[in-house]
């Protein structure tokens, strides 16, 4: 099956852009740019699917009310023009993250996900997976995902033995955000899943070694931007041009945006899709506008128009 085809029993499938949060210049969250954003990202990315309130929108720095009035203006814009709003409600505090779990079924979001918490840190599988169901089972109709980030949250549990038998426990779980580098952990994950789940590649630069190892889409904060060629990348894998989506892949990854950076992601979305999303919020640091500038003409460079 494509995973760019969309699936009767809404199997989350193909592109998701993590979102940004739009933020005013006086450091407050910006709703009345979602409208516009959701078109710019339909009409000139391709991508109807997105993960809101992640690392990408800078989750842990909004209060939950922030969190909670950006999800409601997400799913509320992009009823009857996205195919699903993922919600991502993962907090430090359990408590935090089932009111945002709960109130992500009663906005009727498509479905949510949760972060390992990070500063008290899961000691075991065993005790993340615990955490999961108790926030699981506040929300019990929508669809749930873990989101695997190790480089983030310091917490590299393997999820292959996170998810044995986690259905029993979960009976809405139906996947991963897999955004670790262990591909034999992902490759493991594909082969043990039902076919009702999804895994879903987190590291933009190395899609196309994911999409071989089978997953089915890819959550990612280039997608933002970059997601028209990806969705070229992804046509060229499933046609069997090997040759072309090698090429794609190496022009994403020739863009200096290697390691992860909020501010310079931001930025330069702002100047690529000409949405005033704003600064980003302390401690994360706007990106200096040299390089911002910088990086814009490398892309105009790889991908004239």
């Amino acid at each position: 099956m494509s995973i760019m085809a969309p699936a009767a029993d809404k199997k989350l499938t193909g592109l998701v852009a993590a979102t940004f949060t739009p933020i005013t210049s006086q450091g407050e969250i910006n709703l009345s740019v979602i409208g516009p954003y959701i078109d710019y990202l339909k009409e000139k990315q391709g991508v109807n699917n997105v993960f809101v309130n992640g690392t990408t929108g800078e989750s842990m720095s909004l209060s939950v009310e922030e969190r909670k009035l950006l999800a409601e203006e997400w799913c509320r814009k992009a009823k009857g023009k996205m195919d699903q709003v993922i919600v991502h409600v993962g907090c430090l505090s359990l408590k935090d993250t089932q009111e945002l779990a709960h109130h992500a079924a009663q906005i009727e979001a498509d479905g949510i996900a949760v972060i390992a918490p990070s500063f008290f840190k899961p000691s075991s599988a065993d005790v993340l997976r615990t955490f999961l169901q108790e926030v699981a089972s506040t929300a019990p109709t929508l669809p749930f995902y873990y989101y695997h980030v190790p480089s983030v949250t310091g917490v590299n549990v393997n999820v292959r033995e996170l998810i044995e038998g986690i259905e029993k426990v979960i009976p809405s779980f139906r996947g991963v955000k897999f955004s670790g580098s262990d591909l034999m952990d992902l490759g493991q994950c594909i082969s043990y899943i039902p076919p009702h789940w999804s895994v879903l590649y987190g590291i933009d630069e190395q899609l196309l070694g994911a999409l071989v190892m089978g997953v089915h889409g890819a959550v990612g904060s280039t997608y933002n931007y970059v997601g028209c060629h990806v969705n070229k990348l992804i046509s060229a894998f499933e046609t069997g041009d090997l040759v072309q989506a090698r090429t794609i892949q190496v022009l994403l990854i020739s863009l200096p945006l290697l390691c992860f950076d909020v501010g310079v992601n931001k930025q330069l979305m702002n100047e690529l899709s000409g949405l005033d999303l704003g600064p980003p919020r302390l401690p994360v640091m706007t990106c200096p506008a040299a390089r911002a500038l910088a990086i814009k003409q490398k892309y105009d460079s790889i991908f004239p128009e």
